[in-house]
């Protein structure tokens, strides 16, 4: 008797200004980057680093989730432990860097979040 995977009914995407949506699969994660003033990309005196002069940011809102991945048995869905809204740091190296319409975001693994801001 084969098993079959059932599909999970919570489905959640980004929609972007012009009908175009980015829908996580998986146990992805879809995060815009924070800008500099939320990032903290000044320093003490009130001096902002230009975008040139830093590296690309680790810090982003996540803006959506993928339904989670099956378990080994894929029997069960594992579901993804951020929410929306949830501001995250990230692996340095561990995103795709996407634009669409103009916007730039990032998709992640769950895996490669490695801790929600508060």
């Amino acid at each position: 008797m084969a098993k079959t995977k059932k599909t999970s009914s919570t489905k959640t995407s980004v929609q972007a200004n012009t009908g175009v949506s980015i829908r996580p699969l998986s146990d992805r994660v879809v995060i815009k980057p924070l800008s500099a003033e939320e990032a903290g990309s000044r320093t003490l005196s009130g001096i902002i680093i230009p975008d040139t002069a830093k590296e690309k940011p680790e810090q982003g809102k996540v803006v959506g989730v993928g339904p989670g991945k099956w378990d080994e048995d894929g029997e069960k869905r594992i579901p993804v432990s951020v929410k929306i809204g949830d501001k995250v740091m990230f692996s340095k190296y561990g995103y795709s860097e996407v634009k669409v319409n103009g916007v730039e975001y990032f998709i992640v693994n769950e895996s490669d979040i490695l801790a929600v801001l508060n």
